[in-house]
């Protein structure tokens, strides 16, 4: 809202978390919405905005419903030939992706030339709330003068501010963290897909189960609880029809043992209720 009007325009992934089209529709800038993760419609989108002031492509780094990761290289690329500013929500990708934790830019080498980076306190970075843009210090100077969630908002406790401090500190220190959510992820991913499941994404610690049926997802995510593993099963309107699954999250403080125990309670469960043959 601070930055852009009615003037503008905003091209925005078909999947983009609510929070980035609700700001979109606060802005009342002009919307242009491509096919999830589609260069090909996301330049015939650019092309048709040429007439607008500024062209700012709005994408998640990472897609927290499906585990997937945008494809900033290529993004960043078209926003060049076309003369638009990239800004990335890194939600569910700080503290996590890439060699160091920084997050899909870090991962993609494409840090220099995202304009824009939003992303929470409130997920790696200790789960408490909170959350930070970072920019040019231009537009940063201009977000504190005219941001209304910034200026009309009350300051972060104290205690949130410290954990999400020393949170940062420890991914500064070492990478270590980092790495072994990396191998945790693969150690998961590769279990299930051998035992049968397919599983969305790639490398993305959010491991959502493709399930398709929404009763499914829920009595398998059920049963999973009465096992002790504490997953989700999201369904339509969450996702699309057709679509159900159970999102799996994996953690800096899961063991290879917790991750196996899981792996072995889901190939059970599957089996019990028809998903598995």
């Amino acid at each position: 809202q601070a930055l852009l009007t009615p003037e503008d325009a905003v091209l925005s992934d078909e999947l983009n978390h609510a929070s980035i089209i609700d700001g979109i529709r606060l802005c009342k800038a002009n919307k242009y919405r491509y096919k999830h993760m589609d260069m090909q419609d996301l330049e015939a989108k650019l092309q048709e905005a040429q007439k607008h002031r500024l062209r700012l492509v709005a994408t998640d780094g990472a897609f927290s419903m499906d585990g997937d990761i945008a494809p900033l290289r290529e993004i960043c690329q078209l926003a060049q030939k076309y003369d638009a500013l990239v800004f990335i929500d890194e939600c569910h990708a700080t503290g996590f992706l890439g060699p160091n934790g920084r997050g899909t830019d870090e991962l993609l080498g494409v840090m220099d030339k995202v304009t824009i980076v939003n992303s929470t306190l409130g997920k790696a970075l200790g789960g408490a709330a909170g959350g930070y843009t970072t920019g040019p210090k231009l537009l940063i100077d201009l977000l504190r003068q005219r941001s209304r969630p910034y200026l009309f908002s009350n300051s972060l406790p104290p205690a949130v501010v410290g954990c999400a401090s020393k949170a940062l500190d420890l991914l500064m220190e070492s990478n270590a963290i980092a790495q072994s959510m990396a191998a945790k992820t693969q150690r998961f991913r590769s279990k299930m897909t051998a035992a049968g499941f397919t599983i969305s994404g790639k490398d993305h610690p959010i491991c959502p189960v493709m399930l398709g049926d929404a009763r499914l997802a829920s009595v398998m995510a059920e049963d999973m609880l009465n096992r002790g593993i504490y997953v989700i099963g999201f369904s339509y309107p969450v996702v699309p029809k057709g679509k159900a699954r159970i999102r799996v999250q994996i953690s800096a403080v899961h063991s290879d043992e917790d991750i196996d125990r899981c792996v072995e309670a889901f190939t059970e469960v599957g089996r019990k209720h028809g998903a598995l043959p």
